[in-house]
């Protein structure tokens, strides 16, 4: 895996990492998959890479997330990336959901960490994990296999997805929009009002924007292109104009923040969307 030398994560915090992480089971990960026959299997043939995708190197990896190391790397080194635990974190924002949705979209879905607690809380529900990445999808799929949940896994843009209008109950993106343009998030809360049902719900998953803004060193720990713009702007500001409404950020352990809406039914009151009920085991 080629990285730049001179980020702030490989200058101080990777030897750290390195003494946490298994590098020998991540290289054997590595070793085990045939990428071009997994990744064959989920490359969608029309779809062209946006050049704000395929023109970064995401976290200083050379190639960015269109890599078979990006892929291996991406569960072993996020762990320690969302504390004070992963499974909490991610845990805090499928627990903003109000209603039982039968039919669920997780955009950005990487490794498919998410998607794969969102199937376990709604085990009758339709779960699609979308993302740009097919050498992500290959592990995403690899993970629901060992798992035996039955997830769908596609190839395709967040803010172009080729399903019908109000098709879904609920879309999910978990660490997706920091590595956005503000230009390209809009659009995708835009893609995600058209596909949600009225009374649909969306929950979006991210670093708390508050706490970036006033903490600068913290968006310079890892190589992301797009979070200093992330973090001058309003995830409620964005999801109010794409149509949302009753939207509401909560903030977890400082650091993540989850904000949630609802698509509006005709002529109705949602009041009863109005009530977060924090988790108890939840840290403010």
């Amino acid at each position: 895996m080629t990285v730049r030398k001179d980020t702030i994560f490989e200058q101080y915090l990777a030897p750290i990492v390195r003494l946490l992480i298994d590098e020998k089971e991540m290289k054997r990960l590595h070793d085990s998959i045939d990428w071009k026959t997994e990744c064959d299997r989920f490359i969608d043939p029309t779809l062209s890479y946006p050049d704000y995708y395929q023109s970064q190197n995401f976290h200083g990896i050379t190639g960015g997330y269109l890599t078979a190391s990006a892929a291996a790397s991406y569960d072993p080194i996020t762990q320690y990336a969302l504390p004070p635990n992963e499974t909490w974190v991610r845990q805090f924002a499928i627990e903003t959901i109000r209603g039982t949705p039968l039919r669920i979209l997780d955009l950005g879905c990487g490794t498919g960490s998410t998607t794969l607690m969102l199937k376990r809380a709604f085990p009758n529900a339709e779960v699609i994990g979308l993302d740009l990445s097919p050498f992500m999808l290959a592990i995403a799929d690899r993970k629901s296999n060992q798992a035996s949940l039955n997830i769908q896994w596609l190839h395709g843009k967040a803010e172009a997805t080729k399903f019908a209008d109000a098709s879904f109950d609920l879309v999910t993106a978990s660490l997706l929009f920091h590595e956005t343009p503000t230009q390209i998030s809009q659009l995708i809360l835009q893609e995600c009002f058209r596909l949600l049902k009225p009374g649909g719900e969306v929950v979006i998953l991210d670093g708390s924007q508050k706490t970036l803004r006033q903490t600068e060193w913290l968006t310079q720990i890892f190589e992301e292109p797009y979070i200093q713009d992330f973090a001058q702007e309003s995830m409620e500001a964005w999801m109010g104009r794409a149509g949302f409404g009753a939207v509401q950020s909560h903030d977890f352990c400082w650091i993540h923040q989850v904000t949630h809406g609802v698509k509006p039914l005709p002529n109705a009151e949602f009041e009863q969307f109005n009530q977060f009920e924090q988790p108890t085991w939840a840290i403010a």
